[in-house]
């Protein structure tokens, strides 16, 4: 029988950091079990410890990945405060609100991270402060930690606006939560 080479491994692993990604921002950590996640990477739940000590250590791991490539888009914006109102308009918007699988972890999954294990805030915390950065390099491109308060308040603002946006039924309030939201971001980075 044929082991598997160290390069196969690596890409099966990220494969089920990509899928639990999608999973848990759409069912949540407590509602996505480990069957699940597994399934939707195409594996069985045998090979899951293969790859992975417990639950928590694959939610950490997918924090920690959401978070990296949510913050490698921040590279990709026009510079300065183009680049974040870019980054505010797509962000609030009701594509976004109704697709949080594919959308910011942070709106998805902050309420349940705040009850996890260290390990998961501490890969949460080190992927906000990344964010925080990018944002604040945004702001103030030549004193970027200058920058850093407004910055959190800017991330803090949009993130809460979309999780106020998810959770209301009445559609056109949500529309308004979105609007405002994008008003208020801009006002406040100027």
């Amino acid at each position: 029988m044929a082991r598997y080479g160290k390069e196969h491994k690596e890409a099966t692993r990220q494969r089920i950091v990509e899928a639990a990604g999608r999973r848990l921002k759409q069912d949540g950590i407590d509602g996505s079990g480990v069957a699940t996640l597994m399934a939707d990477a195409g594996l069985t739940n045998g090979a899951f410890y293969a790859h992975f000590e417990s639950k928590d250590d694959l939610v950490a791991t997918v924090v920690a990945d959401q978070l990296r490539t949510q913050a490698a888009k921040y590279g990709t914006l026009a510079p300065g405060l183009a680049g974040l109102e870019e980054f505010v308009r797509q962000y609030l918007t009701p594509e976004h609100r109704d697709n949080p699988a594919t959308g910011c972890p942070s709106a998805a999954l902050l309420d349940e991270i705040g009850r996890r294990t260290a390990a998961t805030k501490r890969a949460y915390t080190d992927g906000a402060w990344t964010i925080v950065d990018g944002i604040a390099a945004h702001l103030a491109p030549g004193d970027p930690k200058s920058a850093h308060g407004k910055a959190l308040g800017l991330f803090t603002m949009v993130v809460g606006s979309l999780q106020l946006s998810r959770a209301l039924a009445d559609p056109e309030l949500s529309d308004q939560v979105l609007e405002q939201g994008i008003r208020n971001a801009l006002a406040f980075m100027r």
